[in-house]
C-alpha cells in the first residue's frame, strides 16, 4: 500500500503547482484549464492556502513500489522505456523528450523579449480575433508563441469551419459535423515537438483526425511533463471508450495513483461513460475531505453526476443544493440537476431553476436544456424541442441537447425527427448509449423492429461494458459495471417477441428481471405469457405463482392478480399430483372479490370442491 498513500493531503508543493497552472494556462489561452484550476485552487480554506504557499517548499516525491506501467495492451503505441526509480518527481520526469538545458534557457530568454507580443495576442484571443493574434505574433519563434500561433490559427479555422456547416444547414451538402481542413497543415506544424503544450495540440489534432491512438500517445507524453493541464485530461478522457481502455491507459500515465488530478480523471471519465461505482463516491468524499478541496463546486458536481449515475436522485438533488449555496452564478451541469428533478417529477422545484437561469444567462446551452426539459415535464413537447435546438446551435457538440431533442421527437411520435436527432448524438459520441436506445425506440415506434433490435444492442454493449473490471493502479479498489439495465433487456425482449423470436424474448427478460425490483410484476407477466405461447405451462405458472405472491406480500387488491391466480389453480387442477389445496385458496379469493374472474373461478371452485369430494370418498373406501 506504500503508492497508495504516498499523497495524504495537499502539500504546499501540490498547492504551488495548481497556482502556476492557472498561470501557464493562461498564458496559452486555454481558458478552460485555468478556469479548472483557479476554482480548484479558490475550493481551499483561505487560512489553509496561505499558510501551505507562505510555508517552505520541498521537492514533490511521489513514492511507489510498482514496476513501470506496462503498455496497454489494446493500443498499439510505441512509447519510449517508463521510468524505473523508485522516486519520481513530477516537475523533471525523465521521458527522453525533454528539451537540453542550453535550449531551455535560449527559450526563456526568448520568452522575455516576446512578451509584449504575446500580451498583445492573449488579448485578441480573449476578444476571439484570432486572425489577428496570429498576426501578432508573426516574428515570435519562443515556444509560447508558437504554441499561442497554431493554437489561434487551429480556432480560427474551427470558427471559419463553424461557419460553412451552417451555411449548409438544412441541404444534403452538410456533412454530420463541421470539416477543418487545415488540420493536417497544423499537424504537420507541430509534429516533431516535444514541448508538453505543443504535444498537447498534436494529440488534438491527432484525436479530430480519427487517429485515436496515436493521440493518446502524444497526450500521455504531454501529460508526463506537465500534469496539470485539465485540457489534456480531458482531451484524453475524450479518448476512452470503456473501463477496459480506461484501465490499460492510467497505467501509461507516471502519475502516483493516489494523485488527485489521476482521481478527478478517472471520476469524469467514469461519469462521461455513465459507468460510475460507489468507488468513485468513495474518492469524491476524499478528494472533498479537508485535505483536498472541502469546497470545490466542480469535484462536488461530480459527485452529483455519480450518484445520478447510480439512480440515487434524492442524494444528488441534495448535492446540486449544496453547490447551488456554495456558488449560486455556477451554470456548468445545471442541466443535470434539471435531469434529475425532470425523473422526480419537480415541477415546481425545476420551475424556479429555469426561471433563476434564464436571468443568469440565457445564451448557455446548459440553460436551454435546463428550460426544455421544464417544458418536457409539462408535455408541452413542442416548446422543447424549440429550446433543445437553441442548445446545439449555441453548442453544436452539446451531447444531451442532441439525445433530449429526440426523446422530444418521439414523444410527438415524429421518428423521423427522432432519428436524425440521435444520430447528430452518435456523430458526437458513439459512447452515450441513451442515443442508441433512442434510435431503437424511434425505429420500433416504424415497426422496424430489426432496426430497433440492433441498436438496442449497442446500446446495452455499452451499458454492460464489463461485467467486473479490477485497477491495480488504483490500489486495489475495484469498479463494477451494472451489467443487467432493465429498459435495455426489456426492449430487446419486446423487438424478439414482435419478430416471433420467443425464446430470444425469454432469454433478454430474464437478464431485465435480475436488474429489477424484486417486487416487480410487468416483467414476470410477460415471461409467464411468453412460456403459455411455447407451451411451457410449468414455468408459466412458475412466473405466475410468484405474481400471486408478490401482489399478495404488497397488499394489492385481488383484481391486480386475479387472471395469475386462476392460471396457477388451472395448471394443478389439470396435472397429476397437482396442488389442489393452492387452487383453492387462490379460486376462492378470487371468487370472493371484484375482479373479472369471479365467474370463472366460481365454476372452476366447484368443480375443484368435486374433485376434493371424490378424492375423500376414495380415501373413506380405502380405509
Amino acid at each position: 500500500m506504500a503508492a497508495g498513500v504516498a499523497i495524504e493531503s495537499m502539500t504546499s508543493e501540490l498547492i504551488s503547482q495548481l497556482q502556476q497552472s492557472v498561470h501557464d494556462c493562461a498564458d496559452r489561452a486555454l481558458t478552460t484549464a485555468s478556469k479548472w484550476s483557479s476554482e480548484l485552487l479558490l475550493s481551499l480554506p483561505p487560512t489553509r492556502r496561505t499558510s501551505l504557499l507562505a510555508s517552505p517548499k520541498s521537492a514533490l516525491v511521489f513514492s511507489t513500489s510498482t514496476p513501470a506501467r506496462p503498455r496497454s495492451p489494446r493500443l498499439s503505441i510505441a512509447f519510449p522505456p517508463a521510468p524505473t526509480p523508485s522516486h519520481v518527481t513530477i516537475e523533471c520526469l525523465d521521458h527522453g523528450h525533454a528539451p537540453a538545458q542550453d535550449i531551455q534557457l535560449q527559450d526563456s530568454d526568448l520568452e522575455r523579449q516576446e512578451e509584449t507580443a504575446m500580451l498583445a495576442a492573449r488579448s485578441y484571443m480573449a476578444a476571439k480575433e484570432f486572425h489577428r493574434a496570429v498576426y501578432a505574433l508573426k516574428e515570435c519563434k519562443c515556444l509560447k508563441a508558437k504554441f499561442l500561433d497554431v493554437y489561434g490559427r487551429y480556432l480560427a479555422y474551427e470558427k471559419t469551419s463553424m461557419r460553412e456547416w451552417y451555411r449548409l444547414a438544412g441541404t444534403r451538402n452538410q456533412p454530420p459535423a463541421p470539416v477543418n481542413r487545415y488540420l493536417l497543415d497544423l499537424l504537420g506544424v507541430v509534429q516533431n515537438f516535444t514541448d508538453p503544450w505543443l504535444l498537447f495540440l498534436k494529440g488534438l489534432f491527432l484525436y479530430r483526425l480519427s487517429r485515436r491512438a496515436e493521440a493518446i500517445e502524444s497526450v500521455v507524453l504531454s501529460l508526463a511533463e506537465y500534469a496539470w493541464n485539465w485540457s489534456a485530461w480531458t482531451l484524453l478522457g475524450h479518448c476512452i471508450n470503456d473501463v477496459e481502455e480506461l484501465a490499460s491507459i492510467v497505467r501509461l500515465i507516471p502519475v502516483d495513483p493516489s494523485h488527485p488530478i489521476l482521481q478527478m480523471f478517472q471520476i469524469k471519465t467514469m461519469n462521461d461513460i455513465q459507468n460510475p461505482s460507489q468507488n468513485e463516491l468513495m474518492l469524491c468524499d476524499r478528494l472533498l475531505s479537508d485535505n483536498f478541496f472541502p469546497t470545490s463546486a466542480w469535484v462536488m458536481s461530480l459527485r452529483a453526476c455519480v450518484l445520478y449515475h447510480l439512480h440515487d436522485f434524492s442524494q444528488a438533488e441534495t448535492q446540486y443544493e449544496k453547490i447551488i449555496a456554495v456558488d449560486p452564478y455556477r451554470i456548468d451541469d445545471i442541466d443535470v440537476f434539471s435531469n434529475i428533478l425532470y425523473v422526480t417529477e419537480n415541477r415546481l422545484k425545476l420551475a424556479r431553476l429555469a426561471q433563476d437561469y434564464l436571468e443568469l444567462d440565457k445564451d448557455r446551452p446548459e440553460v436551454c436544456c435546463l428550460v426544455g426539459n421544464y417544458y418536457s415535464l409539462r408535455a408541452d413537447h413542442e416548446k422543447a424541442v424549440k429550446y433543445f435546438k437553441r442548445a446545439t446551435e449555441l453548442d453544436r457538440s452539446y451531447l444531451s441537447a442532441w439525445t433530449l431533442m429526440g426523446h422530444e421527437f418521439v414523444e410527438m411520435k415524429n421518428s423521423h425527427a427522432a432519428i436524425e436527432a440521435y444520430r447528430r448524438a452518435v456523430d458526437i459520441s458513439r459512447k452515450d448509449y441513451r442515443a442508441w436506445y433512442g434510435l431503437g425506440q424511434a425505429y420500433e415506434l416504424l415497426s422496424m423492429h430489426q432496426y430497433a433490435l440492433y441498436y438496442y444492442q449497442h446500446a446495452t454493449s455499452l451499458r454492460q461494458a464489463l461485467l467486473f473490471t479490477r485497477m491495480p493502479e488504483f490500489e486495489g479498489l475495484t469498479t463494477y459495471a451494472r451489467p443487467y439495465d432493465v429498459r435495455l433487456w426489456q426492449a430487446q425482449g419486446s423487438c424478439y417477441e414482435e419478430l416471433g423470436k420467443f425464446r430470444e424474448a425469454i432469454e433478454c427478460l430474464k437478464r431485465a428481471l435480475l436488474g429489477a425490483d424484486p417486487h416487480e410484476t410487468i416483467i414476470t407477466l410477460k415471461l409467464a405469457k411468453l412460456h403459455e405461447e411455447l407451451d411451457e405451462l410449468t414455468d408459466a405458472a412458475n412466473y405466475h405463482q410468484r405474481i400471486v405472491q408478490v401482489c399478495q406480500e404488497d397488499a394489492r387488491p385481488v383484481p391486480d392478480y386475479a387472471k395469475s391466480a386462476v392460471f396457477v389453480a388451472h395448471y394443478h387442477m389439470g396435472i397429476e399430483g397437482g396442488d389442489v389445496l393452492l387452487a383453492k385458496e387462490y379460486l376462492e379469493k378470487v371468487a370472493q372479490s371484484n375482479a373479472e374472474e369471479v365467474s370463472r373461478a366460481s365454476e372452476m371452485l366447484k368443480r375443484l370442491e368435486q374433485i376434493l369430494g371424490q378424492l375423500q370418498d376414495g380415501h373413506e373406501d380405502a380405509s
